[in-house]
């Protein structure tokens, strides 16, 4: 993998998840009409099923940028064996309110489509340089009717404009998609290994069931699906690395 082998050794490796919201485990309480982190989120779950360490620094509201910022500081503390890298919700979203006000403005995603794909491209040479396997996650896909919704608040006017400005609903499903079409190029042309998280999900007639009510986040039954992807990515590629099931010599560092 990438020109280098490591030798874990019995106590498992050290891991980084870099991330969004998704990886923080944020999900949108319907009671309490408010945004919450799951506790049993898919890296918690992971936890209990890999041997070693495993620190989440993924927070809310992260893009690309925001978080390999971070991400080069804690691989300098911290020097983990795997880093799991997980962007581009945020990246390919815009300021929707702008939008709503002014739909015929020029607007732009938080993070540019090329901009994207190079910096991703560069965190990713950067680690193995380091010695360190880097392995990148595909976008759970959205439901482009709800997020909609979600956006426009049920505001008739901002629906009208930011409909003015898609052109149709589903264009922002395509937008979407093309960022994760990035990480899937990127994966190939740097020879770096993916978990197909959006496989997963489609692998479902209705995937909309495992994501929140604003569209795009996975809920509980979303992270457990997530969580299992993970798990079966890791039995193909690290088996080592997973606890055999009733050990629990896991550990979780913030």
């Amino acid at each position: 993998m990438g020109g280098f082998k490591q030798d874990f050794g019995n106590d498992g490796a050290k891991y980084i998840v870099s991330g969004d919201s998704i990886s923080k485990g944020v999900i949108y309480d319907e009671v309490r009409k408010k945004y919450v982190i799951l506790e049993d989120n898919y890296v918690s779950l992971l936890q209990n099923k890999l041997k070693g360490a495993v620190r989440n620094t993924a927070r809310f509201g992260n893009t690309l940028l925001k978080g390999i910022t971070n991400l080069k500081k804690d691989v300098l503390k911290d020097k983990p064996n795997i880093v799991l890298i997980e962007y581009g919700g945020n990246d390919c979203d815009f300021n929707w309110n702008e939008i709503a006000i002014d739909p015929d403005a020029e607007h732009h995603p938080k993070t540019d489509f090329n901009i994207f794909e190079k910096m991703l491209t560069e965190t990713v040479n950067e680690l193995k340089s380091q010695q360190i396997i880097p392995i990148l996650m595909s976008l759970p896909p959205l439901n482009a009717d709800s997020y909609f919704k979600w956006v426009s608040q049920n505001n008739p006017e901002a629906e009208r404009n930011i409909l003015k400005f898609l052109g149709s609903v589903t264009k922002i499903y395509w937008w979407q998609e093309r960022y994760n079409s990035t990480i899937l190029k990127v994966s190939e042309l740097t020879k770096t290994k993916y978990i197909d998280v959006r496989g997963a999900f489609l692998e479902h007639p209705d995937y909309t069931q495992f994501l929140c009510s604003d569209g795009i986040h996975p809920n509980r039954e979303g992270h457990r699906i997530i969580c299992d992807k993970v798990v079966e990515f890791v039995k193909s590629n690290y088996k080592h690395l997973l606890l055999d099931s009733g050990s629990s010599n896991h550990m979780a560092y913030e």
